[in-house]
């Protein structure tokens, strides 16, 4: 469910069918200091994902909390993500797109340069992360240490 790659401590977690305790238990095995939300609106109907309640969890269990908006992914593209492959790979384009702005550009590189310090985890909901834009993200924040670590 979580996997930390060694170098560059960053990680995508989803908590779709997880309990909160369960949850944070996940992202305390894998080490994991600092949990990025990277949802545009951070409310949940699942009780506890909520920014305010899942801030103060997480905080109380040793694991720093931040919400970027910038880096949501607008609602008009999610159907995409749960679409046929086609729909998929234009949601994740269309999502990519987005991440070439300023303000995006800018949460890429605190992550790249947080995981470069400590573990990092990007959340969102769906479980499967090949579904969900925090993927894309990943995938955005891997080639800004990539090239950070052969410069």
């Amino acid at each position: 469910m979580l996997t930390i790659e060694r170098d560059i401590r960053l990680a995508g977690v989803g908590y779709e069918g997880l309990a909160l305790d369960e949850f944070i238990r996940h992202l305390q095995l894998a080490g994991v200091t600092l949990l990025v939300d990277v949802r545009l609106n951070p409310i949940s109907r699942k009780r506890g994902f909520s920014k305010t309640a899942l801030a103060g969890a997480l905080g109380d269990a040793g694991i720093a909390y931040e919400h970027l908006r910038e880096l949501g992914n607008p609602k008009w593209n999610r159907a995409g993500f749960g679409g046929s492959a086609g729909e998929l790979a234009n949601a994740r384009e269309t999502y990519a797109e987005g991440l070439r702005s300023p303000s995006a550009s800018e949460c890429l590189d605190r992550i790249a340069a947080a995981a470069q310090l400590r573990s990092v985890a990007l959340m969102c909901f769906e479980a499967d992360e090949q579904r969900c834009h925090r993927d894309v993200v990943l995938n955005a924040v891997r080639g800004r240490l990539s090239f950070a670590m052969s410069a």
